[in-house]
């Protein structure tokens, strides 16, 4: 059974780039690469699948930057990556993509080769949505390592293996057939261990988590299904974030203070990203311009409608929007593409109405449940669900995180989740240009603005009729049932019109302009 963490599947990473489920996951495939060579590569190639997402989209969405920074060992948030062609050069590595009809059954299918002077290695990854991945073959063994262990790779034989006894110290820890094995822990690897296999001239691979909350042994997950919390919280009387915080102190082996320390430490991040936003961004290689300072500056005049809560909320959404596009920093919530609503709709609510930092974080912790059921059940990448998976899965999210200003009871806050999903089922992804902009912005706006109506109806206690699960699992199959042209892929909707079409060509040829009136006749 998947385990999501709130900060590692849902909220998170902190990372640059336009999108999560390219530019931050391919850092963390970069960097599984860079471990699996120990740091010296000379050449990769990627491949990628003609009927995929990233035949399509990996330049101009960001994979190509962050696997370039995770080539060099950076973090999903360094300023690598807004120079990351000049620092490969530097680095002397030789990288190259290619496109070919491979069948591959995930639409974020990367296929590598990687080499230097003296050996030759080949990986397949996924990219599985929110920054999250998973590698599942290394040469000609089928692993699965989606980076939240230390994991160790050995190819050879056992009879050679059983002259290194320390392999075998804890056998629950380690799966092994005749020519490879493979130790897969909680904690670090002894080097005792890895100075002896190289002093045997054994190849093995170690990996070190590339994502922050590790996974413990005998995981006791009270729940992971809506109806299995309700269970769980008949006696006991908890809020949605009270409930966060337990799951996620049993998921991840940390202490509940760790939980709520760390959702501080984010909220602080956001707080910042939309302060840098609302001051201006400035960045060539992008469609839209600065256009947040804008709604701020009207907002007291007789220019705009009056609705303080909700212009704060849009604001704030394209704060964060603008921030991504700039390359600055953000966070994943739960994917970079729909990073402004989660966040914009639960900051700009509370500084609307001056509620505190302390509630701000329980808003989130609350966030990050709901998304822990659509993670584990659904999915947040739109390569396979269209933008349901991501604006919309950040509508549902918010919804329940904004009940909690008003209300401990948990269970408008499930049903202001399932009423804001039940809105935007079916919402395809369809990115003008090949870029994360637009329409994306306006819909983080739609859905931080559903989620304010769909927490104030929950609130008066209006009937969701559907239960969340059963939401949750609809926008599963929904998702599933769109065409690819609509997920991810560049190839249908907005993505394909003449207006989309004439701003990709003049990005290309550097005369696009910002923010000009004339785009809109």
């Amino acid at each position: 059974m998947n385990y999501p963490s709130i900060f590692n599947d849902v909220l998170g990473p902190v990372m640059r780039g336009p999108s999560s489920s390219h530019c931050a996951a391919s850092v963390r495939i970069g960097k599984s690469i860079y471990q699996m060579m120990k740091g010296n590569i000379k050449k990769v190639t990627f491949l990628f699948d003609t009927m995929g997402s990233l035949a399509t989209t990996h330049e101009s969405q960001g994979s190509d930057m962050g696997l370039c920074a995770g080539l060099l060992n950076c973090e999903p948030d360094d300023e690598t990556l807004l120079s990351y062609k000049e620092a490969i050069d530097k680095a002397n590595i030789n990288v190259q993509y290619f496109t070919d009809c491979l069948n591959d059954a995930h639409p974020n299918t990367y296929r590598i080769e990687v080499s230097n002077e003296i050996e030759k290695h080949s990986m397949i990854a996924i990219s599985t949505g929110g920054g999250m991945f998973e590698i599942t073959k290394i040469d000609d063994v089928s692993i699965s390592y989606i980076g939240d262990r230390y994991f160790c790779l050995i190819k050879s034989s056992i009879e050679n293996l059983e002259n290194i006894p320390e392999i075998f110290n804890n056998p629950n820890l380690v799966k092994h057939s005749n020519n490879y094995c493979i130790i897969n822990s909680f904690d670090s690897i002894d080097n005792t261990l890895l100075v002896k296999l190289t002093e045997n001239n054994i190849w093995f691979s170690y990996f070190e988590p590339v994502i922050p909350i590790r996974k413990p042994e005998n995981l006791n997950i009270p729940f992971i299904t809506v109806k299995e919390m309700i269970d769980y919280n008949k006696d006991k009387h908890l809020s949605l974030p009270e409930l966060a915080v337990k799951y996620e102190s049993i998921r991840g082996g940390i202490s509940e203070n760790e939980v709520i320390d760390k959702m501080k430490h984010y909220v602080s991040i956001w707080k910042k990203s939309i302060d840098d936003g609302l001051k201006g961004t400035n960045y060539k290689d992008r469609i839209l311009g600065s256009q947040s300072p804008q709604l701020i500056s009207n907002m007291n005049t007789e220019t705009l409608l009056k609705a303080p809560l909700t212009n704060t909320i849009i604001a704030y959404v394209t704060a964060l929007m603008e921030v991504k596009s700039s390359m600055g920093v953000i966070i994943a919530a739960p994917t970079a593409g729909s990073c402004g609503a989660v966040p914009g709709a639960i900051i700009g609510t509370a500084e609307a109405l001056n509620y505190s930092n302390d509630k701000i974080v329980d808003a989130f912790l609350a966030a990050g449940l709901i998304g822990i059921f659509i993670s584990a059940h659904a999915t947040f990448a739109a390569e396979v669900g269209g933008c349901q998976a991501e604006c919309g899965a950040g509508s549902g999210m918010a919804a329940a995180a904004l009940t909690t200003f008003i209300s401990n009871d948990f269970k408008q806050g499930l049903c202001a989740a399932s009423l804001a999903l039940q809105n935007i089922l079916g919402m395809v992804c369809d990115p003008v240009a090949n870029r994360v902009e637009v329409p994306c912005l306006g819909k983080n706006v739609m859905a931080a603005t559903n989620a304010l109506s769909c927490a104030n109806m929950a609130l008066a206690n209006y009937d969701c009729i559907v239960p969340l699960d059963q939401v949750i699992s609809t926008m599963y199959m929904v998702g599933k049932s769109l065409p690819h042209e609509l997920r991810c892929t560049a190839l249908g909707g907005l993505s394909i019109c003449n207006a989309s079409k004439k701003i990709e060509t003049d990005l290309k040829n550097n005369c696009y302009k910002q923010n000009s009136n004339c785009h809109c006749q």
